[in-house]
């Protein structure tokens, strides 16, 4: 069995008076992708945020490599990808690159990879604020990928993305896994389920399944994802009532 690189037990975090994530229990593999998937506002960027340990949370643990999310060993072998860019609008791609790059204390060898890997080697002159939202997603995916960190949380990277860079950089994500990272990778676009070598379907804060594609549409006996999931939310509302 795959070893667990991220384990989060009993989560809950409050944002704003409301429970953002009640409850959540789960482990992120090394050596898999993990899709996070469910409705936008349904708690996905608490719970990465809580992994990545930015986020206040109201009780329950998350480990990361069995250290606690937010230690200070953990900086330089996470990833993180935000759903708005995290980059400077007044640098260009490489001089954004070069600046993370120096704080890891990596070299130019390393920019170049990761912008090659996510195809901004025509743009890397550019002012990052000239760039567009696509291509601002890309950018800081690249800086996200420097050093080749252990694990990776990325919140809903293939937004707004063609569908042939969407093909490769999924691609990329499974070449990681293969490597030895625990990567995760959030979406509300239940077509994307189908690439990822396990799913995570969550609702209203609540973590709904956790099971392999396949397994899911066994377990619902539907056709798909999204009727898997909407199968478990009428089910979920059962339960409740």
């Amino acid at each position: 069995m795959t070893a667990p690189g991220i384990e989060v037990a009993d989560l809950h975090v409050v944002r704003g008076g409301v429970r953002a994530v009640d409850g959540a229990t789960l482990t992120v593999p090394y050596g898999q992708v993990t899709g996070l998937l469910g409705p936008s506002g349904c708690g996905k960027t608490s719970l990465m945020r809580s992994l990545v340990g930015v986020q206040i949370v109201a009780s329950g643990s998350v480990t990361l490599g069995g250290l606690p999310a937010g230690d200070p060993a953990l900086r330089s072998r996470i990833g993180y990808v935000t759903q708005a860019p995290s980059v400077y609008d007044d640098l260009t791609v490489e001089e954004n690159l070069r600046f993370f790059a120096r704080v890891l204390g990596l070299d130019g060898d390393e920019v170049d990879r990761c912008i090659a890997a996510v195809e901004l080697d025509d743009h890397r002159t550019r002012m990052a604020g000239r760039l567009s939202g696509g291509q601002l997603s890309r950018v800081s995916l690249a800086v996200a990928l420097l050093g080749s960190p252990e694990f990776l949380v990325l919140d809903e990277p293939t937004v707004g993305l063609d569908p042939v860079l969407r093909r490769d950089l999924w691609q990329m994500f499974h070449s990681l896994a293969d490597g030895g990272a625990a990567v995760l990778v959030s979406s509300h676009v239940m077509d994307e389920a189908e690439r990822c070598d396990r799913l995570l379907l969550m609702r209203s804060g609540r973590i709904l399944a956790d099971d392999t594609p396949a397994g899911l549409l066994e377990r619902t006996g539907q056709q798909s994802v999204e009727h898997a999931f909407l199968s478990l939310v009428d089910t979920a509302g059962e339960e409740r009532a």
